[in-house]
């Protein structure tokens, strides 16, 4: 089936946003956000239909040429020329055509929390946070902590934070799962290698025009802070809790000694999981788009393994193996090697699955 008739609508539609938005006095102001968002991602793709109409127009006119035989050779030409570029405009519209992720251009919520192991898996936890600190730095993103429960060797048993950039969730949504680690512990007088885990949860950041929260839903709970002692343990209720009481989600913060700043990152957190809560009854209702993910996005699924005495790292989703463990725990190119592995498999399997309906 010809993809033009969709690349018409998706100009005409273009046009029509965009004279809605000169024309943006009768709209509400969560109107005119969620058209500039349309506006925004219909204008990445139109300038390559455009191109793709120009390439047509470029083949019928040097159809026409050929039968002036002046001009043959001229038309020869820009008949190859055109028929390779409409070849790769053609493969471009259609990835650009896939079904995409609403929530790829957003920041996210990630939390890490330590599992089998003991006190290795807390350490693990911290290596992984490290990880996607200097990956959100060599990118330009913004990091910041909005819980964190840190163990004595310089680990946590939990932490959450908010990874800020555009794009964040597109690159780091795969990462969601159970990371494993086989190394010598530092623990381990014996040097046996041990096996230890820590799960890893990437949330897309919630905005007010994606969940909606009514006041009187919510449960707030302030409480003491907890902390390992000393002058900096909060003498005031500052640390909160909320919860979302028809759903029972609950989210807590009690790292700012400020009471408002702790219940705005719990906040965000709630409107996180809220968020996710919708995204995921709606992808169970899509069993096609399901089959063509990476993975299931379950929190419970092994997805990667990094083995420190071999030095390699191993996803289990793609069979990926690569041999530069050190740099990938620095969050170096080697990380994004994996990302774009991933998101590769994740586009060749939404295309099967298009292609097959």
């Amino acid at each position: 089936m010809s993809m033009e008739p969709k690349l018409l609508q998706i100009q005409n539609r273009f046009q029509e946003v965009e004279k809605s938005l000169s024309d943006s006095g009768n709209l509400s102001t969560k109107d005119i956000v969620v058209l500039n968002k349309e506006y925004a991602k219909l204008g990445e793709i139109t300038p390559l239909i455009k191109s793709y109409f120009d390439a047509k127009a470029g083949l019928s006119e040097a159809e026409v040429m050929l039968k002036d035989p002046e001009m043959k050779d001229l038309a020869e030409e820009e008949l190859i020329k055109n028929k390779e570029l409409l070849i790769n405009l053609e493969q471009e519209l259609k990835l650009a055509l896939l079904p995409k992720d609403d929530a790829d251009d957003k920041s996210v919520i990630m939390e890490i929390r330590a599992g089998v192991g003991g006190d290795e898996s807390g350490i693990f936890a911290g290596d992984l946070f490290r990880q996607y600190q200097s990956y959100a730095g060599r990118k330009g993103w913004k990091i910041e902590i909005l819980d964190e429960n840190p163990t004595e060797l310089n680990g946590y048993k939990e932490i959450i934070f908010r990874v800020a950039g555009k794009g964040a969730f597109a690159r780091l949504k795969f990462e969601s799962g159970i990371h494993r680690v086989q190394r010598v512990p530092e623990t381990e007088a014996g040097g046996r290698v041990h096996t230890s885990a820590a799960s890893v949860a990437v949330m897309p950041e919630a905005e007010e025009v994606d969940v909606q929260i009514d006041e009187k839903d919510l449960r707030i709970d302030t409480y003491r802070s907890s902390g390992a002692g000393g002058q900096h343990v909060n003498k005031t209720d500052s640390a909160v809790r909320i919860t979302h009481l028809p759903t029972n989600t609950v989210a807590a913060s009690q790292t700012e000694r400020s009471q408002i700043q702790n219940r705005a990152n719990a906040m965000k957190m709630l409107m996180a999981r809220l968020y996710e809560k919708q995204r995921e009854e709606l992808q169970s209702s899509r069993d096609s788009s399901r089959k063509a993910q990476v993975g299931s996005g379950d929190r419970s699924e092994k997805i990667r393994t990094y083995n420190f005495p071999e030095q390699r790292i191993t996803d289990h989703r793609i069979k990926l193996t690569l041999h530069n463990l050190d740099d990938f725990l620095a969050g170096g190119i080697s990380l994004d090697e994996m990302i774009d592995a991933l998101l590769a498999e994740h586009q060749l399997k939404l295309l099967a699955a298009v292609e097959a309906r």
